[in-house]
């Protein structure tokens, strides 16, 4: 695979990041088929590895990537992940720094190196300021515990407010964000995806096969409930447009001789502004599909075909299990209050 810059970074990756959601519990509960997974990637010349503390769930992803990584780590970028809940006390989790500098130790061990490439923070934090953030992981990069830091999930808006505070600080900024994008979702084409290119950040994203809709294995009028990753989506986001859509893409792909799933992924990393695209198998048996489909480019011809089926910038229906800003998801912070509202 031809290696990518992931920003100005100067670290290079390859375009498919293996991504490991699915090793653990919630997905590929047999380790050694997860190492042997693992080790297979590396093998087809993939060197990226993204992972979190929360898969598995609660760090055993992390300790399979450990295992897996053993006498080849320095070939390997490896990322992952803080932010999420690991336990029931609400101090373990978020981006407060009390957090991070603990997580970060908890994450080093059970990866079994003494440096994290990628350290990103997993979903937005409202209640801590960027500030306090930036200025732990600023300590951890300092320290030599981290190499570069990221955000996943992060707006716009967020994404320029963060490398502004970085620069008024001093304080490291974020290098990279890992937002979802697919042929079904494709709204960080209009405001994410140039902010990153304007402030010369890699982009990593997650679910080009849009939680498995784009594998061709689910139809319009058939369950897509009993999918593996379906079940982190709230029934009301399996919309049937994004089933229509589908629909006129199976035929799309087979007139350019590609299954839907290269089709899929292909179109993720011809974007020039994604670095990488993220690929979950769960099996040996779809990781070696994956790896089929690593040379596949589209023309142009088949672009503007996606494009007047899925128009550039736009989602169609909810996006899958991604984060919904406070204002989207709570009434109260877009609606005036009844006294509000009678006094006016």
């Amino acid at each position: 695979m031809r290696m990518r810059p992931l920003g100005r970074t100067g670290i290079h990756v390859s375009p498919y990041c293996l991504g490991t959601m699915l090793f653990g519990q919630n997905g590929n509960p047999d380790r050694d088929d997860c190492v042997r997974i693992i080790h297979r990637a590396l093998d087809a010349g993939i060197n990226f590895v993204d992972t979190a503390d929360v898969y598995g769930p609660h760090g055993v992803t992390e300790e399979i990537v450990g295992a897996a990584l053993q006498g080849r780590r320095d070939d390997v970028v490896v990322a992952t992940k803080v932010n999420g809940p690991m336990g029931d006390d609400v101090n373990r989790r978020g981006s407060s720094r009390r957090w991070i500098v603990t997580g970060v130790e908890h994450s080093l061990r059970r990866l079994r190196t003494d440096h994290i490439d990628l350290y990103q923070i997993h979903h937005p934090d409202p209640q801590t300021d960027i500030e306090e953030t930036l200025s732990a992981l600023t300590d951890l990069v300092r320290a030599g515990k981290v190499r570069a830091i990221g955000t996943s999930n992060l707006p716009a808006s967020e994404i320029v407010e963060a490398q502004w505070a970085a620069d008024r600080h001093g304080l490291q900024r974020f290098r990279t964000e890992q937002p979802t994008y697919s042929i079904l979702n494709r709204g960080i084409e209009r405001e994410v995806l140039p902010a990153c290119r304007r402030y010369g950040m890699g982009v990593l994203v997650w679910s080009p096969l849009a939680m498995g809709l784009l594998t061709g294995r689910y139809r319009k009028g058939e369950s897509v409930r009993n999918a593996q990753r379906m079940r982190w989506v709230p029934r009301h986001m399996t919309d049937e447009r994004k089933l229509d859509a589908v629909e006129e893409l199976i035929p799309l792909a087979k007139e350019a001789g590609l299954s839907l799933t290269h089709l899929a992924v292909a179109f993720a990393i011809s974007h020039p502004g994604v670095t990488s695209a993220i690929i979950g198998p769960r099996t040996m048996e779809q990781l070696e599909d994956l790896l089929a489909g690593a040379e596949v480019t589209l023309d142009d011809e088949i672009l503007d075909r996606i494009d007047r089926i899925v128009p550039p910038g736009t989602d169609i229906g909810p996006i899958d299990v991604s984060y919904v800003p406070p204002a989207i998801e709570q009434a109260a912070l877009r609606r005036r209050s009844a006294g509000e509202r009678a006094a006016a």
